[in-house]
């Protein structure tokens, strides 16, 4: 409704959860997805990620109720284009949106401030983490896959190990990094240098 008064924009579809997203984008190729990143089932991480991947044309727009700075290191790192919140003025959607549509990312002012502000802080303080020198080489092996969005059963297969060897990795690397989310860990391994953005 917001949109149908730009003469400009067609809306040419719509999707319930991220499953319906990615087919959506098969059907009907369009140029943007205003994509929400909390949804049931697939959510908007994964079908970021699938989209990309299978529709590297296609821009996105991250749409969430997600501030922190991680949140938006893992959305970008999925692909996402540009990222806003739900917050956001009327105005402020409409320039995000022709913003990526010409090619520039696109962050909220307050999102930006703090991904600056993380990053800053992070060159100061993550360099010389020493409980990243505590990770073995196996955990570091896990964290990458993780970082690179692989599911349990997926990085147990691809490393030939068990599942519950696979969780037993995740906690000891969230507990020497004192980190408690994939997102958290995703953003640590960005960081590092483990993973590309």
């Amino acid at each position: 409704m917001l949109l149908a008064s730009h003469h400009d924009l067609e809306v040419v579809g719509e999707a319930g959860d991220g499953r319906e997203a990615v087919q959506c984008v098969e059907n009907l190729r369009p140029d943007l997805v205003l994509m929400d990143l909390s949804m049931p089932g697939k959510d908007g991480m994964e079908a970021t990620r699938e989209i990309k991947r299978r529709f590297p044309e296609t821009k996105i727009l991250a749409l969430t109720v997600h501030d922190s700075e991680e949140y938006v290191l893992v959305a970008l790192k999925a692909g996402a284009d540009g990222y806003i919140l739900k917050k956001a003025t009327h105005a402020e959607l409409v320039m995000a949106i022709r913003s990526v549509l010409a090619g520039e990312p696109y962050l909220s002012p307050g999102v930006s401030d703090k991904v600056i502000k993380g990053y800053l802080a992070g060159k100061k303080t993550l360099r010389g983490t020493a409980s990243w020198d505590m990770l073995t080489p196996r955990e570091m092996e896990v964290l990458k896959l993780i970082a690179e969005g692989y599911k349990s059963k997926e990085i147990g297969e691809h490393l030939f190990i068990s599942v519950n060897t696979v969780e037993k990795h995740r906690n000891n690397i969230m507990k020497k990094l004192d980190l408690h989310s994939a997102s958290g860990l995703t953003a640590f391994a960005i960081k590092k240098g483990l993973v590309k953005k």
